[in-house]
């Protein structure tokens, strides 16, 4: 198991009710896989599934990434703004 701390923003901070919360994964899950989980616990956000990018560690990432132990990533959906 790995332990990943996952910081929320926008859509995903309003569902789940938290800034960011600490999660333990399983080896080699992929940051993908990773928001397919939220996602499939919260319904609310499927629709921000397919639109959603990644960052670990304040990079941009491709979603089939791995996961390591101690990353922060977060899950970006959409935003607009002014």
């Amino acid at each position: 198991m790995i332990s990943i701390t996952l910081k929320l923003f926008a859509v995903y901070q309003d569902v789940l009710g938290c800034p960011e919360m600490t999660m333990e994964l399983p080896e080699g899950i992929t940051v993908r896989e990773l928001c397919d989980r939220i996602c499939n616990q919260y319904p609310d956000l499927k629709k921000w599934q397919g639109l959603t990018r990644f960052a670990i560690n304040l990079k941009f990432v491709e979603a089939d990434t791995p996961l390591s132990n101690g990353d922060e990533v977060v899950l970006i959906p959409p935003v607009s703004g002014g």
